[in-house]
């Protein structure tokens, strides 16, 4: 799979087993003394931030999880007494509790965001409501006698499993930080469960479950800012974290869309947003221990760390015809003035990876259709000792100019830069 690579497995740990992980090292060896009276204070305020950061990030389903999480971890110390087992009526809450549980986070897990308008919170809010009455309405008829109630446990295993596999499922396919940390709460949440109601481990697992949904939002934040949702690459505050960071020596190749804005006139934005994934899905590929950044519209930036011009020039002009052999196509060249309801590739809700790669895939391999011959124009510029990132970065733009002036498609050096720089060296 794409996306599946060595630093996979690290990276879902990093989306809540490692939190996991510690909390699982503290309920089993327990905390000092003195700490034991934070605990549930702590637990409280970990939740209550994470419901904030999930109402500021505007994402439903990391709030409804919490909420789930919250309400039964609540269920269950109601239900369960101080230093024993529960029984009775408490008995069937806690196992209606670790039946609802999973059901609810696969339910979140394949739900899309909805935001925070008053109709889309209702539904979920209702379906709390009336399980929070459900169960509280039959436990109050339940006995230590009811019916079947032995094979429950049994049942709650398995939902927890199956959620499990769906959510991790969910994970391999977009790789966000939210598949994974619903994934990891939902296993706090069973450890919780699995150390009764009342006990020392049940808080901290139940603490760890909001805690790594609060710090999978967080992640998100920061790819968000950081990330280009459309193309995938870095975005323009990553380059310029990364320029704050470069020393001598190194080259900047800025890379630009010949026509782009044809493109969109021509077959509409849509095929734009297309042609924009299929030129960074290259750019991302660009070799010589370069990093290709989206700086804005058709816009690129290519850093290589320690590196020269003479260095990597070769590399640049693979990448640029790599991308002129490429054979994209085009279904029609009226897609544009299709309604959206007869066309769902038009501009609409951000895609995952997923279909990212189908649309690819479709626009490079669709028969039948028009040609559409994509190509890039290149500047490139080096810095040696002394030389300002931003003075870089403009000898590469006006090394991009210049390709574009001598007919596009082509690469283009600083050279002029690169001379002052000897000079200043020999000096």
């Amino acid at each position: 799979m794409k996306h599946w690579s060595d630093s996979a497995p690290l990276t879902f740990l990093a989306h809540g087993g490692w939190i996991l992980l510690a909390a699982a090292a503290l309920a089993h060896w327990g905390l000092p003394a003195p700490a034991h009276a934070f605990l549930v204070p702590f637990e409280s305020l970990v939740a209550g931030a994470a419901l904030l950061l999930a109402w500021r990030f505007h994402s439903t389903r990391a709030f409804f999880a919490l909420l789930v999480i919250l309400l039964a971890q609540r269920a269950t110390f109601f239900f369960t007494p101080a230093h024993a087992p529960a029984s009775g009526s408490g008995l069937f809450a806690v196992h209606a509790v670790e039946l609802l549980l999973p059901l609810n986070f696969v339910l979140l897990a394949l739900i899309e965001e909805s935001g925070f308008a008053v109709p889309s919170l209702i539904p979920f809010f209702a379906l709390l409501l009336a399980q929070s009455i459900g169960v509280a309405a039959f436990s109050r008829i339940a006995t230590n006698k009811l019916s079947g109630l032995a094979g429950v446990p049994v049942s709650a295993d398995v939902a927890f499993a199956l959620v499990g596999v769906v959510l991790l499922l969910r994970w391999i396919l977009a790789a966000k930080p939210l598949e994974g940390a619903l994934f990891w709460a939902l296993a706090a949440c069973f450890l919780a469960l699995q150390s009764g109601g009342l006990t020392r481990a049940s808080t901290i697992y139940f603490a760890a479950a909001a805690l790594i949904l609060a710090v999978a939002l967080v992640e998100t934040g920061y790819r968000l800012a950081y990330h280009d949702e459309l193309t995938g690459l870095p975005a323009r505050r990553a380059f310029q974290d990364a320029m704050r960071h470069l020393e001598a020596p190194y080259t900047i190749a800025a890379v630009d869309i010949d026509h782009f804005k044809k493109f969109n006139d021509t077959y509409g934005h849509a095929t734009g947003d297309e042609v924009l994934r299929l030129v960074a899905a290259r750019l991302a590929r660009v070799g010589g221990g370069g990093t290709a950044y989206r700086c804005g519209g058709e816009e690129f930036n290519i850093l290589f760390p320690g590196k020269l011009a003479a260095e990597v020039f070769d590399e640049v002009e693979r990448l640029r015809a790599r991308i002129e052999s490429a054979s994209f196509r085009l279904r029609s060249a009226d897609r544009r003035k299709l309604p959206r309801e007869a066309d769902p590739d038009r501009r609409g809700p951000a895609r995952g990876r997923r279909q990212t790669g189908r649309a690819i895939r479709r626009l490079a391999k669709s028969p039948g259709s028009d040609p559409l011959s994509v190509t890039v124009s290149i500047g490139v510029a080096s810095a040696r000792k002394g030389h300002d990132p931003d003075a870089v970065l403009r000898a590469a733009d006006q090394a991009l100019y210049r390709a574009k002036g001598a007919g596009r498609n082509r690469v283009e050096t600083a050279s002029s830069l690169d001379r002052r720089a000897r000079t200043a060296s020999i000096a």
